[in-house]
């Protein structure tokens, strides 16, 4: 065998070493969801017996939940509530990604708008929810933009991070080979900043839900938010629980499905040992 063999031989036994020594799927999935299960067993024993009226026993909460779902309230606010969120997201990735690259790989007009990036993300975007809608008005633009705004500056300053991280060697290197500017932020700059802007989509998408639900506390008749304020507002305790948990399984949810989708989409990274 020669001794080429040999050294392509070695990173595939070495991922064979890895795959046999670590654990399988259904070991990985229990050890991240047992603890959820020991706290819902908990939750549904302690509070079996409730006589407070603001903590409903789970049972209670559950039925609620179930019986919403079925007549399709709850589910015509989640769509609803998701619509927003995604549009939201999406209209913040595209901003925040296109101008991070300008402003990573332009060093004077970065410094020019670094003050004004840090002021607005320092504003609590929760307490914006009001004057947006209050200035552009009703309906899912104005909580569409809410959200666009609150996701906008994680995804903003983790682009610039991504940029400015990419090696030296790599960029002298495509100067020394005059590569067209397209072509270099195409091959050169985006998969080297990637994994960093993958990163600030992923911290975005809580701020997003958050902002999603407080959005439509406000002068709104539709989606997850009017659905909790409105039970709350008229002592509906179970539906207000049963609402607030959907917020929360559903959120789980995305992100699960979401850092799926960075391994895929990572799967280069992941593979060699950067993370």
């Amino acid at each position: 065998m020669t001794s080429a063999t040999l050294t392509a031989a070695q990173p595939r036994a070495a991922r064979k070493v890895r795959r046999a020594g670590g654990p399988n799927t259904g070991t990985r999935i229990l050890q991240s969801t047992w603890l959820v299960f020991v706290v819902l067993a908990a939750w549904w024993v302690f509070s079996a017996r409730s006589t407070n009226f603001f903590i409903p026993s789970l049972e209670q909460i559950l039925t609620v939940l179930v019986r919403d779902l079925g007549n399709g309230v709850i589910m015509a606010g989640a769509l609803y509530s998701l619509a927003n969120l995604f549009v939201g997201l999406l209209v913040a990735a595209a901003l925040g990604i296109g101008f991070g690259l300008l402003l990573g790989e332009v060093g004077w007009l970065c410094r020019i708008v670094d003050p004004i990036i840090h002021f607005f993300r320092s504003v609590p975007q929760a307490a914006l929810v009001p004057m947006i809608i209050g200035v552009f008005g009703l309906g899912q633009g104005p909580k569409m933009g809410t959200i666009a705004f609150a996701c906008l500056w994680p995804i903003l300053l983790n682009t610039i991070d991504g940029v400015l991280g990419v090696e030296p060697t790599i960029r002298k290197f495509s100067k020394v080979y005059r590569i067209p500017r397209g072509l270099h932020f195409r091959k050169v700059v985006l998969p080297a900043a990637l994994p960093q802007i993958v990163a600030g989509v992923r911290v975005a998408l809580p701020i997003g839900i958050t902002v999603m639900v407080v959005s439509e506390m406000f002068a709104s008749t539709e989606g997850l938010g009017f659905y909790i304020l409105n039970s709350s507002a008229t002592f509906q305790v179970p539906e207000t629980w049963a609402g607030a948990l959907l917020v929360g399984v559903v959120g789980y949810i995305i992100s699960m499905l979401f850092i799926l989708a960075e391994r895929r989409m990572l799967r280069w990274y992941y593979a060699s040992g950067s993370q």
